[in-house]
């Protein structure tokens, strides 16, 4: 989905939005905080589901780069397809509502558990000691029978991160970043069904009742279209979608690179598509062409971007990216972008 189709997904999906684009009356969600920090971290890092879903709240992004507005942290190899720690980037507005959860939310979900006495009954807690520095940090923990161990963090798997606990001001708090609404961690296959009700509401909201009535498997492509659908694995995707289109503007446009230029500068740093491949941490580029950027791999953005103007109509600038990805959506399938989606629904 485009970004714009993202926004009008997590409106209506998770923060309960009318058509209008208004809180729908007595709506009250809980954990729309948690929901929509978790799509945005996910949409500007091109993290996986399980990568993103197991993350401990002192892995969390927090060196920020020398320019721009983007953080930058290392994901466990653990919880990589490939078993091989990988840095990845995420924006400064998304970890920053990361952040806001963690502060909130979060912080409510915690007390209340700890009110309840949920932490003293879980068979088994390891509170975090000491994190040591370096090139592979391990963490160092004490359990409930005052014995020591300690692991190397990028080690850690997804099953022992649940039973680490930090030390907070009310007392011990799991170190695991996404809790459910009793305090617990979110295991990362439970987003699955967060994408599930969100998709629900969208067609709840935008499609007719009789519409609705119709298997979803014998709806027909005008239907369809109306409503956008998501899954946690469609944010990688079009993650990686939006820096091909970013990655392609900056070098046509920003740094005005010739042909010439831009064979030195693939030679020195790698083109777009290696480029997007580095982020996704994908081995071959033809991964990243055939099973993430198909619906554009046949395109050639070099001339769509070329042949853009700018709303001044002065040449040689690039359009707004949002017009790009709308023309990218009209000519080509696959791509779910918010103009074809309010069209179908006027």
């Amino acid at each position: 989905m485009t970004p714009r189709t993202w926004g009008r997904w997590m409106d209506i999906g998770l923060r309960g939005h009318t058509r209008a684009g208004v809180a729908a009356p007595g709506w009250e969600s809980r954990t729309e905080l948690r929901n929509t920090s978790f799509v945005q971290l996910i949409l500007s890092s091109g993290l996986r589901r399980q990568e993103g879903g197991s993350l401990l709240t002192l892995e969390l992004p927090a060196q920020r780069l020398r320019h721009g507005r983007f953080v930058h942290g290392r994901i466990a190899s653990s919880l990589t397809r490939s078993k091989n720690t990988r840095t990845y980037y995420a924006s400064l507005d998304a970890v920053g509502q990361v952040e806001t959860y963690i502060a909130s939310e979060r912080a409510w979900a915690v007390q209340r558990a700890q009110a309840a006495g949920r932490y003293d009954r879980l068979p088994m807690m390891r509170l975090i000691t000491k994190v040591t520095q370096g090139l592979k940090p391990k963490v160092v923990w004490v359990d409930a029978k005052g014995e020591v161990g300690e692991r190397e963090l990028s080690l850690l798997g997804m099953r022992e991160r649940q039973w680490l606990f930090v030390e907070g001001p009310e007392g011990p708090e799991p170190a695991w970043l996404w809790l459910t609404e009793q305090g617990l961690p979110m295991l990362p296959d439970r987003w699955n069904g967060v994408f599930r009700l969100a998709n629900l509401r969208c067609e709840e909201v935008l499609l007719t009742e009789e519409e609705r009535k119709i298997d979803r498997e014998f709806r027909l492509a005008e239907v369809r279209s109306k409503t956008p659908y998501a899954t946690p694995h469609s944010g990688r995707h079009s993650f990686a979608l939006y820096m091909l289109i970013l990655l392609n503007e900056l070098f046509e446009s920003r740094y005005g690179l010739t042909k010439a230029d831009r064979r030195d500068f693939a030679l020195l740093f790698g083109d777009p598509w290696w480029l997007v491949k580095t982020l996704l941490g994908h081995a071959d580029v033809e991964t990243t062409k055939r099973h993430y950027l198909a619906p554009v791999a046949h395109l050639q953005l070099e001339s769509i971007l070329a042949s853009a103007k700018s709303t001044d109509g002065q040449e040689g600038e690039v359009e707004n990216l949002d017009d790009v990805f709308a023309r990218l959506a009209r000519e080509t399938s696959g791509i779910q972008d918010i103009d074809t989606i309010v069209g179908a629904t006027a």
